[in-house]
């Protein structure tokens, strides 16, 4: 989007109709030429390598919701979708415990076994 502007640009063509034609506000376009990474995007890669930092003293263990406590507990205050957000790009996953193993696998060929009760639940009171 932003080299189609650009070249718009070079051509002597308006910036601000090429904008408005894309949706892009001019504002946008200039802060990408420059190439410096915004203020939260600052912020965002020093919060980045703290987040590391913890999950690398768990040994990996933990995940977004625990890495939130450590940083709460150090007094830094970031929301734990943030830091889930940015675990999730640094490729940083806490572990989870296994799956409980099934030991019973109920055969599917077994014959149902007969009702020697004769269980009629249609009038029971309590079974509406």
């Amino acid at each position: 989007m932003h080299p189609f502007i650009e070249a718009e640009k070079r051509n002597g063509h308006n910036v601000k109709h090429a904008c408005e034609l894309l949706q892009v506000s001019r504002a946008a376009f200039y802060a990408r030429r420059t190439g410096k990474p915004g203020p939260r995007a600052v912020r965002d890669a020093e919060l980045t390598e703290k987040i590391t930092e913890v999950h690398e003293r768990s040994r990996g263990t933990y995940g977004a919701p625990r890495v939130h406590a450590v940083l709460h507990r150090q007094d830094e205050e970031y929301g734990r979708r943030r830091i889930a957000r940015l675990m999730r790009n640094a490729g940083l996953q806490g572990r989870h415990r296994r799956r409980r193993q099934l030991t019973t696998i109920p055969d599917p060929r077994a014959a149902s076994r007969p009702d020697l009760v004769v269980r009629d639940f249609a009038e029971c009171r309590w079974h509406r």
